[in-house]
């Protein structure tokens, strides 16, 4: 039975959910008259608010689909003609995730207008998935937001879109993101000026026109930074192979790109300081240089009497151009030599180096020389019966290590299902599709010159390794994942047997 006080009480809630205002109750009111830049900001903001990866998943395929059209038009091929769509759709691909790997022959196949779409569009993947991402939303925002901040953060650091903040120092912090941002485009800027600025002398010297030579260095020099590996000319590096002082500001190049914006940020901070550096910085330095100096002696001794390669120079120029591919492998995509003349144990070595690839947040590819790092740390600390990773007097958290497994796992079976896929289809031999495959997915461009020659099918499959390469696995796992999902329970323990 009801009674008059609860008549009154249904009454006055009644009269209260009248008086809420109606954005509360239906959401957001269509205010008339808001412009169409209102419009948009609400529209970004509103997809930003669910899943920052998302978004930045989205902003990044949708760069592709808009250099897809442009570089279809017939004014940005030499002849005139429009591209066909897979080819225009490669190079999308391969110039917004800067990898290097081509169709067409990208010296003489485009115009003026293509080869300048072309230098912009490696600025912009140079930048990176969620740091664009950020940068898009500041744009349209004009302010820089808690989760601009969080998705720039993000890049520097996947772990906070993996599982949030975590309460060991970063490499980056939330309150350093706007510097971050700032070193971004401060740093791309100052890089690429000084080596274009140095590489000018040297091609006027070699008989190039110095407005030929003012192009073309720009255009070496963001190829090298951005770890794209282009060349403006149809031989590539061949009329260079011996100039050192032009290949060594391209390794600089290079190796200035692949480090990372949040190890460039570190060390502009705390230059003199390395007690100062964090781990990330730390590790990251060492493991490029390890993998640099050990690429290197491993392609001596393997390459050493091949008469195509390095068997017929001297002893300083092998160990030079050694160092120089080992530096090429990890995402440089820039080479002296044909690559499908390396020996078969020269290409897997190859393999090897391009699918570690660089550090992370930065321009170059791979799983990231830190992520070997953590698999190495883990190795030692159980051989050694630790229970927990250390490195440089700091511990390692488990999580970092389960990240890690996961981006080797999820890298790995990338690759294994498009060679799979590519072989299948063409019935070339393993050694070129896996080794075309893994340039793809670590965005190296390194090519035995098997792209080329690849049906259209193979074409496409490519071009999404290399979208899933750039995008990232840890982006990519958390992009498809619907929420963070909280549990709040624990099951009974029990150890299988492992090993």
């Amino acid at each position: 039975m009801t009674t008059p006080e609860y008549h009154a009480q249904v009454t006055r809630a009644s009269t209260a959910s009248r008086r809420i205002p109606r954005t509360i109750r239906q959401g957001p009111l269509r205010v008339p008259g808001r412009g169409p830049v209102r419009r948009l900001t609400d529209y970004v903001d509103d997809i930003g608010r669910h899943s920052p990866a998302r978004f930045a998943i989205l902003i990044f395929t949708g760069l592709i689909m808009l250099f897809t059209a442009i570089f279809s038009l017939p004014v940005a091929a030499a002849d005139g003609r429009s591209t066909p769509l897979v080819d225009a759709l490669f190079t999308a691909v391969s110039v917004i995730c800067v990898t290097g790997l081509a169709t067409v022959d990208m010296a003489t196949h485009w115009s003026v207008f293509g080869h300048v779409v072309i230098f912009v569009g490696v600025q912009i993947g140079a930048i990176g998935v969620l740091t664009l991402a950020s940068i898009m939303g500041l744009v349209v925002s004009r302010k820089l937001g808690l989760r601009a901040r969080l998705m720039a953060a993000s890049d520097s650091n996947p772990l906070r879109v993996h599982a949030g903040p975590v309460p060991e120092g970063q490499a980056v912090r939330l309150g350093e993101v706007g510097g971050l941002l700032a070193t971004v485009a401060l740093s791309s800027a100052v890089i690429q000026t000084v080596i274009a600025l140095l590489l000018v002398p040297r091609l006027v010297i070699d008989g190039i026109p110095l407005g030929e030579s003012v192009l073309d260095s720009f255009y070496y020099s963001a190829m090298a930074f951005t770890n794209t590996g282009f060349s403006p000319n149809a031989e590539g590096l061949a009329p260079f192979e011996n100039d050192y002082w032009f290949l060594t500001l391209i390794m600089i190049g290079v190796f200035l790109g692949s480090i990372g914006f949040p190890v460039i940020y570190a060390l502009a901070r705390n230059p003199w300081h390395p007690r100062r550096w964090s781990v990330h910085v730390k590790l990251t330095l060492v493991t490029s240089f390890v993998l640099l100096f050990a690429g290197a002696l491993l392609f001596i001794v393997l390459e050493f009497d091949n008469p195509d390669t390095f068997g017929g120079i001297a002893a300083f120029p092998t160990v030079f151009q050694s160092l120089f591919l080992s530096q090429m492998t990890r995402s440089g995509g820039f080479s002296t030599i044909d690559i499908g003349d390396l020996n078969g144990s020269s290409l897997l070595v190859t393999d090897m180096l391009m699918f570690i690839g660089g550090g992370s947040a930065s321009t170059a590819g791979g799983i990231k020389v830190t992520t070997l790092a953590v698999l190495f740390l883990a190795a030692f600390a159980e051989a050694r019966g630790n229970r927990s990773m250390e490195a440089f007097g700091r511990r390692i958290p488990s999580d970092v290590l389960r990240l890690s497994v996961s981006v080797v796992l999820w890298g790995a079976t990338i690759v294994a299902v498009a060679s799979i896929l590519i072989m299948h289809i063409t019935k070339e031999p393993l050694e070129h599709v896996l080794f075309e495959v893994i340039s793809a997915f670590a965005t190296s461009g390194l090519s035995t010159g098997l792209t080329a020659e690849l049906p259209d099918s193979c074409k496409y499959i490519l071009a999404v390794t290399m979208w899933m390469g750039r995008v990232g696995t840890v982006t990519l796992s958390v992009a498809l994942a619907a929420s963070q999902r909280r549990q709040l329970f624990t099951r009974p323990e029990e150890r299988p047997i492992v090993g």
